[in-house]
């Protein structure tokens, strides 16, 4: 009865043997193949990281190339813009600055606001040019350089038209500044009389 019992155990010991190595061989084959799908997934991050360095290096190229041109259309000691990617909280922003004389600065507090205006124009300029698809090559301004020195307006107006021409882009402005209309194709006075909006 021993030597049966035995037996018995020895036979069980042999099928938990079997299992554990067939067990075995399923974690090896497993482990193969999470092996090989981390080396997928790490060349897809590397591949990632590197389109989105380029697409980061075209964005901050086109963004600072059409602003610093605004910029540089309108003043005689124009600023230039940088645009630097950084990374926060584990995404990346953009930080805007303004560089002169190799000087890096906050736009907005240490320049003039007209350079702000000007800026804030161009970037929506970059943006809409970025678009795809793009909407209708119409883009409306209310008060745009507002804060502009009048002297700097009619290379301001120049600039604008420039753009329109370049890129077969239409421009409807509102403004008080008449100097801002200088390169205009068209103007139109409004009125006001008893509420009610006219073309004089």
């Amino acid at each position: 009865m021993e030597i049966q019992d035995l037996r018995n155990q020895l036979e069980r010991r042999k099928g938990q043997k079997m299992q554990v190595e067939k067990d075995l061989q399923n974690l090896q084959i497993s482990i193969r193949q999470q092996t090989r799908e981390l080396h997928r997934f790490e060349q897809a991050k590397e591949i990632i990281r590197t389109v989105g360095m380029k697409t980061q290096e075209q964005l901050s190229f086109h963004i600072s190339d059409i602003t610093s041109l605004a910029l540089e259309a309108v003043f005689a000691d124009p600023y230039e813009l940088l645009v630097q990617f950084v990374k926060r909280r584990d995404k990346s922003e953009c930080d805007l600055l303004f560089k002169r004389n190799e000087v890096e600065m906050d736009p907005l507090t240490a320049s003039g606001v007209g350079a702000v205006d000007v800026s804030s124009f161009a970037l929506r300029i970059a943006s809409w040019s970025m678009m795809n698809p793009k909407t209708r090559p119409t883009i409306i301004l209310d008060e745009p350089m507002k804060h502009l020195s009048v002297d700097n307006q009619p290379a301001a107006s120049e600039m604008i038209k420039e753009l329109s021409q370049k890129l077969g882009l239409q421009f409807i402005i509102i403004t008080h500044e008449n100097a801002l209309t200088t390169w205009a194709d068209k103007t139109f006075e409004v009125g006001i009389k008893k509420g009610i909006s006219y073309l004089k």
